[in-house]
């Protein structure tokens, strides 16, 4: 097993339940996990829900920096040689349950446990191709096509054959900021995706394969 080391110890089965410096933590839709500015003490393991990670400016304006779906880290900021103090928010888009490990714990593991360091590393590889595939979206790509990538990212097609998926509840001024735009031109575009047969959208957005079309155009 990928996932179990040769003294027996089990990533998965490490993750998913509390003991010494880990403890499971359940929060509501819109409950904060921490805030910019908190301590950066602790690191995340997402099991259920959405996680919304986002950023304040000092003129209060908030945007979104990506949004956390199960089995994923977050929080990561906490591995830092010196870590301070977070600089964004994390906030439960939907119910969440997530697995909470100290630092402490944390720096443990990941020096006495090999499957679980090549994990962590695994995610921190994912987590700076994605940002560099941010920016170059943010650079060259017009904000139609834009917001087309973040549905589909979104929508994590997970199973072969599947056509349409039902993502979790998002707003649309949340897809301004994660696009760069605003949310009236975001209304603009999700209309024009609807119309198209795109999407379906009323008050929920189930996404269909076919916005590729626009996300691969030219």
């Amino acid at each position: 097993m990928a996932n179990k080391s040769k003294t027996g110890f089990d990533v998965d089965a490490y993750l998913k339940n509390a003991g010494s410096g880990r403890k499971i933590v359940q929060l509501n839709r819109s409950q904060v996990f921490f805030s910019q500015g908190d301590p950066a003490d602790c690191v995340f393991y997402l099991h259920k829900g959405r996680v919304k990670i986002s950023v304040l400016s000092s003129t209060g304006k908030e945007a979104t920096l990506r949004l956390v779906s199960a089995c994923n880290f977050f929080g990561e900021k906490a591995m830092a040689a010196e870590p301070g103090l977070r600089v964004t928010t994390a906030t439960a888009v939907t119910a969440c349950t997530a697995l909470r490990i100290e630092k402490p714990e944390f720096l443990r593991v990941m020096h006495e446990e090999q499957p679980f360091s090549n994990l962590f590393a695994s995610f921190l590889l994912d987590c700076s191709l994605r940002a560099q595939a941010d920016l170059v979206d943010q650079l060259f790509n017009r904000a139609e096509k834009r917001l087309a990538r973040v549905l589909l990212l979104l929508a994590e097609y997970s199973q072969p054959g599947e056509e349409s998926t039902l993502i979790q509840p998002i707003s649309q001024e949340a897809l301004a900021n994660m696009i760069g735009s605003t949310r009236p031109r975001v209304n603009a575009f999700m209309c024009r995706f609807r119309k198209l047969g795109f999407i379906e959208y009323n008050g929920r957005i189930r996404v269909h394969k076919s916005l590729l079309s626009v996300f691969l155009r030219d």
